[in-house]
């Protein structure tokens, strides 16, 4: 009996063969480690990348710091706010600086609603109760004034340069059991407190 001839497929066996001649030689030879010159060359690099990463952020905290907050219209910290106040080497000495804020609001009462202003801010200083002299030395206030500034607690605070008829006001410190900032529990866990009770 004489034997049977496989069946041909479909499938075609050239494909197979030609796609054999793409396939890329095999290296059989062992594994080489990498050189000690690439391994240098690498952490080299890797240094000199990371150098320059860190002047990178160097140099930008410095320009961020350098720029003057009067260039880009933004008070960053409590620097800035120093070099905008009025007379600044005064306020710092004998008082703080300060943003002032003036707005109107506007209330009915049939129906009750509020209507806000839109606020106008500008530098300003708060000076502490034991310097209003500062302001009568230069006669910017009157003994009468003083007098009902203390009566009430109250301190001045004012806007505009103290040599060309500043806007001064017997302003009122805030109640520190009435600023929710100091009622929350902070990162450390501990409740905020007033950096002092009487400005």
């Amino acid at each position: 009996m004489a034997k049977r001839r496989p069946r041909s497929s479909p499938y075609n066996d050239s494909y197979e063969r030609e796609f054999d001649d793409y396939l890329p030689p095999q290296d059989n030879s062992p594994k080489r480690g990498k050189s000690s010159k690439a391994i240098a060359f690498n952490a080299l690099t890797l240094f000199i990348l990371a150098g320059v990463f860190i002047l990178g952020l160097g140099v930008g905290i410095a320009f961020t710091s350098v720029s003057t907050s009067a260039e880009s219209g933004r008070i960053n910290n409590v620097i800035d706010l120093d070099k905008q106040s009025p007379n600044p080497e005064l306020c710092v000495q004998y008082g703080a600086s300060a943003i002032v804020t003036d707005m109107r609001v506007f209330v009915t009462l049939n129906p009750l609603n509020f209507f806000v202003s839109q606020p106008v801010s500008q530098p300003g200083c708060v000076l502490r109760t034991n310097n209003w002299s500062v302001l009568e030395q230069r006669g910017l206030v009157k003994s009468e004034q003083v007098r009902d500034c203390k009566q009430r607690m109250n301190t001045f605070g004012f806007t505009g340069q103290l040599e060309n008829s500043p806007e001064i006001d017997c302003i009122y410190q805030n109640d520190s059991g009435k600023n929710l900032f100091l009622t929350q529990q902070g990162p450390n866990g501990r409740v905020g407190t007033p950096e002092n009770e009487k400005f």
